[in-house]
């Protein structure tokens, strides 16, 4: 299935170099957060029900294909978070969804939808001491002559992209995080 949508706003990220973005989407009585990561390989979107304690990703692949099955438990869930109930004479599928999703999707968008670190560390909880979503700096672990732990470069890939894995791999340097907001620093390279 083809994201026409996702074209326009890939042109939008392209001409004012963004790498990620996160927009909002509303569909029956749910409301998501919504990632666009163009740093990965493929393209990835990533969907997070707000007030709820769940996320999917969709591969978006050349051409903004996506294929529009969903797994029966994220979809189950998606049905449930989104108040349907079984009706013969209203059907639901995940493309019908993916539909809905591609009629809103922003055109243009700016730096102000670049999401934070614990924007998306608020749903990408497969990582090391997910509690801390807070981005607090950088450590080089060649002062101590240690070496970076590779649960730490898998977290730092999943919540601040490529770019800063391969830097932080290179270079030997580990992401540092809280679970305190008020140490949270703003995110930049290392």
């Amino acid at each position: 299935m083809i994201l026409n949508n996702l074209k326009p706003l890939f042109k939008s990220m392209r001409d004012s170099k963004l790498k990620r973005v996160r927009f909002p989407f509303s569909m029956a009585s749910a409301v998501f957060d919504v990632f666009f990561f163009v740093d990965e390989k493929p393209f990835t979107l990533m969907f997070g029900a707000k007030g709820h304690n769940f996320y999917f990703e969709v591969p978006v692949k050349n051409g903004f294909d996506i294929d529009p099955i969903l797994d029966n438990t994220v979809y189950n869930t998606l049905c449930k978070i989104l108040g349907l109930k079984y009706d013969p004479n209203q059907k639901f599928s995940p493309k019908i969804f993916f539909q809905e999703f591609d009629k809103k999707v922003p055109h243009t968008v700016s730096a102000q939808n670049v999401p934070k670190p614990h924007h998306v560390a608020t749903y990408r909880k497969d990582v090391e001491e997910n509690d801390k979503i807070y981005f607090m700096g950088w450590l080089d672990n060649d002062i101590q002559s240690h070496k970076v732990n590779p649960k730490n470069l898998e977290k730092t890939r999943k919540i601040l992209g490529y770019e800063a894995y391969v830097k932080c791999k290179r270079k030997n340097i580990s992401s540092r995080w809280t679970d305190d907001e008020s140490k949270a620093i703003e995110f930049y390279l290392p």
